[in-house]
Order: structure tokens, then C-alpha cells, then sequence
């Protein structure tokens, strides 16, 4: 809990602007700032996301409030969660976690995944506590501003981005849960994007305080990145039976990276497990040793599975929630 003094400072430093900040203080004024949490300022609004090519986070930065930002991160995390809730239990998120501003939406596709080795299933077990552990904590953060879950679908989806890259031909569907090798590609397709989304995101956030948890929160979808590329690196046998074109998840994992790179924009930027010499790459990066960044509207093309400007679609059939929703126009 936070005193008026401490609370108006934070307002003054994560809104965007006057009209914001007079907007979160009329609705302090309901619900009482004397005991204001840090996730009211998740209340202050911000210009939906223009339509068009996606613009330098520091432009984007001018109109989008650290509200917006954080609850665009909720949807991605709500997705992540969802997906390996699902892959463990049987069954995703309590509906007492999907509440909130928006419309809500159900869950498409999703069963548990029948692991055959002990250390995936471990894997999957601790990115889906953690998956959890990020809506609750954003969800806390953004208070009555965080938004529900919108639909989200795990089933004509991942059939649709598997024929994009290749892996599965046109006519065929693409089963993220049906073994443990699937269920390591569709990790694979999400894991990276989260990365590239928080790194992305951090120019945008102007409170420090806000800015350092999405900073915990980036390390921990990396160390998930890192975990499912090296699983899928060591997974040398055969996709036999599996319905997958291609010899091995090494490269399976390069044409999920292809197709991701021909929806975000005309930069080469997205890896695969491996190199073009066959060598590892667990960690993608500049010649620098840096990892890339993805604009939110370069990350909703790829949940949305289009290059072009769009408000739903993929992953989010009926769209995200909240005033960061629109992908980019990248063709």
C-alpha cells in the first residue's frame, strides 16, 4: 500500500501525459487514493495503437502509457499460461484469474501432454508455474485496470503456423499437445516472441519500479527460451509418425524461425537452434552478443499469423484486450 504523496509521485512519473494523469485521478477519486496500490496507475489510459508500419519503440513510447504496455504484456502472458497449464494439467487458468476490463473469452484446443521423458515434463511444469505466477503478479499490478482473457485458441492456430513454416502440409493439422516433440516446437514458437516482446516493451515503460519487474520478468522467459532451444537441440531423432516435414526439431525449430521472420517485417533477425553450419545457437543474437527486440505490433503479427495491420487473428481470433492491439503492416 502506498500514502497519497508517495502514490501522486508515480502518477507524475508513469503517465504519459496531463490528460492521463487527470484521468486516473478522477478515478482515485472512487475508489480512494489513500490506499492505492502501485497496479491503480494501470488505470491511466492511452491511444490505441496506430495501424501502419510498426514505429521505433521510442516513438511508440509518446502515446502509450505504462498501463497499456502492462496489460499487453497480460496477454501474452495469459496465452503462455494457458498453453502449458494445459500441456501439464489438463486445464488452464481458474476462472477467478480472467476476469477484468474487456471482453472475456474461453479457451479453444488444449489437453495434457502425454511426456515420454521425465526431464520435459519437468521443464514444462516450471514454465507453467511461472507462466501462472506472471498473470497473477501483472493482474495484481494492474489492479481493476488489468484486463481479462481474451479467446484464445491452441488448436486451428498452431495448425495454421505449422503449415506457414513448412512442418505440416496444406490439409493437415498440426497437434500441439500430442507428444512431447510437438509440444516442444509450440514452446519453441511462443518462448522466443516472449523474449523479443519484453525487450521491445522496456523503452517504453517510464516507471522505474514497473520497469525493473518487466526486467525479471524478461530474464525469466529467457531462461524458458534457452531451456526449450536446448531441448529441442538435443532432440535428434527422427519426426517419423509425427506428421512433421523435415528430418529433426534442429530443423523443424529454423522453419518455425523462417516463418516468424516473414511475418514481423523484411529484417532477417529471427534464429533457429542452429545455425547455417549446423552448429548451436541456444542464445540468438547480434554480431554484438545482444538479443533483438520486437515491437508490439511486430508481436501481435506473429499472434495474429499475418504481416499485415490487424486486430485479431492466430492466437487471438477475437483480438487482444486493451489499447495495444493492432499488428503492424510489414506486407
Amino acid at each position: 500500500m502506498f500514502g497519497k504523496r508517495y502514490a501522486a509521485s508515480m502518477i507524475n512519473r508513469s503517465a504519459e501525459n496531463q490528460q492521463d494523469r487527470r484521468r486516473f485521478l478522477r478515478a482515485a477519486g472512487v475508489t480512494g487514493l489513500g490506499v492505492v496500490g502501485a497496479g491503480a496507475l494501470g488505470g491511466i489510459a492511452a491511444p490505441s495503437a496506430s495501424a501502419g508500419t510498426a514505429r521505433p519503440a521510442a516513438a511508440e513510447a509518446e502515446g502509450v502509457s505504462d498501463g497499456a504496455v502492462l496489460n499487453f504484456a497480460l496477454n501474452l502472458e495469459y496465452l503462455e499460461a494457458e498453453f502449458y497449464l494445459h500441456a501439464v494439467t489438463g486445464k488452464g487458468l481458474a476462472d477467478s484469474m480472467t476476469t477484468g476490463t474487456g471482453t472475456r473469452g474461453g479457451v479453444t484446443g488444449g489437453r495434457a501432454v502425454k511426456f515420454k521423458t521425465k526431464a520435459a515434463k519437468q521443464y514444462a511444469q516450471e514454465i507453467a508455474g511461472d507462466e501462472k505466477a506472471h498473470v497473477e503478479f501483472l493482474r495484481t499490478a494492474l489492479g481493476s485496470a488489468a484486463v481479462s482473457r481474451p479467446a484464445i485458441d491452441l488448436q486451428a492456430s498452431f495448425t495454421a503456423a505449422a503449415q506457414a513454416a513448412g512442418l505440416v502440409n496444406k490439409g493437415q493439422s498440426f497437434d500441439a499437445f500430442a507428444c512431447e516433440e510437438n509440444f516442444l516446437l509450440a514452446a519453441y514458437l511462443f518462448e522466443d516472441v516472449g523474449v523479443t516482446a519484453y525487450k521491445g516493451a522496456a523503452p517504453l515503460i517510464t516507471n522505474k519500479t514497473y520497469l525493473e519487474a518487466a526486467a525479471g520478468i524478461l530474464a525469466v522467459e529467457a531462461y524458458h527460451a534457452a531451456n526449450i532451444r536446448t531441448a529441442l537441440y538435443q532432440h535428434t531423432g527422427g519426426l517419423l509418425g509425427l506428421g512433421l516435414l523435415g528430418r529433426d526439431l534442429r530443423e523443424a525449430s529454423v522453419k518455425l524461425s523462417n516463418a516468424r521472420d516473414s511475418l514481423d517485417g523484411k529484417s532477417d533477425l529471427d534464429q533457429g537452434v542452429v545455425d547455417g553450419q549446423g552448429r548451436a545457437n541456444i542464445v540468438p543474437t547480434d554480431g554484438n552478443g545482444v538479443a533483438f527486440s520486437r515491437s508490439p505490433g511486430q508481436v501481435l503479427n506473429i499472434v495474429y499469423l499475418t504481416p499485415k495491420a490487424a486486430t485479431a487473428g492466430g492466437f487471438f481470433p477475437k483480438g487482444v484486450n486493451g489499447d495495444v492491439n493492432t499488428s503492424a503492416a510489414n506486407g
